[in-house]
């Protein structure tokens, strides 16, 4: 990240790029119901990667999209999306003989979720290297991604080398591995996966269920979590859902409670923590090293968070700056 005369700044209008997938959720108009009793579905666009592209933009943020959608009405009303929530597109292809994903996502009565997808394949899985804008890729201060993207090539492969393009370029990056458990040929295949670029990044987010089904522990205590800091790791986040976050770096660890509001979906809720952080980080790196300043961030991504739980669907939920402000007055 370029540094100015000795700034901590960096410009402005740094640039967030989110790579991965964009897709469709169907959510039930009725929570606490399976799939089969639901007496219809709210039409959601979603996909964690694209959530925090749209996070970052309404809270302020410049941030941009790369991935594949489906050359068909699903995919270009995704690509309308972004372009409404002013995310720079393009990087984003549109591929004619594969379908926009789409997730079926069960709500339980307590906002939690279980998930159906139909992609086989989807458009989001067969970007390739060629494909990738790598001008848009080195321009990035900032380079997001999450793990579903490894799941099957070609777009592994693009994905791994996006990041390579990007951090050669200066950019930080930051890793939300977003488990989905039934996208995975095996368990035991996403956890091999989702750590073989663990090393990687600058930034991590997990949330305490990603942390129980890669460390094997159904706490969050600091030992475990501090043993997996790795040497160039800035930050590793865990996020316990209503109960707030937890935060280490290699000189400091604690914990930032959450907001207490009526929950009804928490589809995005991890997507819009991770935007408002980045958006802060952006702006003043050192926040990274100032516990202080650190805290005073997660209350605001913790709030993000939060507000994001109040609403059906991940994007129509994501919130302004000004909600995130007035809910801080509280």
């Amino acid at each position: 990240m370029a540094l100015a005369n000795g700034d901590s700044k960096v410009k402005p209008d740094g640039l967030i790029v989110s790579f991965g997938e964009m897709l469709i959720d169907f959510v039930p108009t009725v929570s606490g119901v399976s799939l089969a009793e639901a007496p219809g579905f709210l039409k959601a666009p979603g996909g964690a990667p694209a959530n925090v592209a749209i996070a970052v933009s309404r809270l302020g943020g410049k941030s941009a999209f790369v991935g594949k959608l489906g050359d068909d009405d699903f995919g270009h009303m995704l690509a309308e999306i972004l372009k409404d929530n002013a995310v720079d597109i393009d990087g984003v292809l549109f591929d004619q003989g594969a379908r926009t994903a789409l997730a079926f996502v069960t709500l339980r009565a307590d906002g939690e979720r279980e998930f159906m997808f139909f992609r086989n394949p989807s458009a989001d899985m067969l970007l390739t290297e060629a494909e990738l804008n790598l001008n848009l890729l080195r321009s990035a201060e900032i380079f997001h991604y999450g793990s579903i993207s490894l799941i099957t090539e070609p777009c592994r492969s693009a994905h791994l080398k996006a990041m390579e393009v990007a951090k050669e370029a200066g950019a930080l990056l930051s890793y939300d591995p977003n488990l989905r458990i039934p996208l995975w040929p095996s368990t035991d295949d996403a956890r091999e996966q989702i750590m073989s670029i663990w090393d990687r990044a600058d930034i991590i987010k997990v949330s305490d269920v990603e942390f129980e089904f890669l460390t094997g522990h159904d706490t969050v205590d600091d030992e475990t979590a501090i043993s997996l800091m790795h040497p160039g790791l800035k930050l590793l986040l865990v996020t316990l859902g209503e109960k707030g976050c937890k935060y280490y770096t290699k000189d400091f660890n604690g914990a930032v409670d959450s907001f207490k509001v009526d929950a009804v979906d928490t589809t995005g809720a991890g997507d819009s923590f991770i935007g408002a952080l980045l958006c802060k980080i952006v702006n003043n790196p050192s926040v990274l090293e100032d516990e202080l300043k650190l805290i005073q961030v997660l209350k605001f991504a913790n709030a993000c968070g939060a507000i994001t739980t109040t609403k059906k669907g991940a994007i129509p939920a994501l919130p302004t700056e000004s909600e995130v402000l007035e809910l801080l007055k509280q």
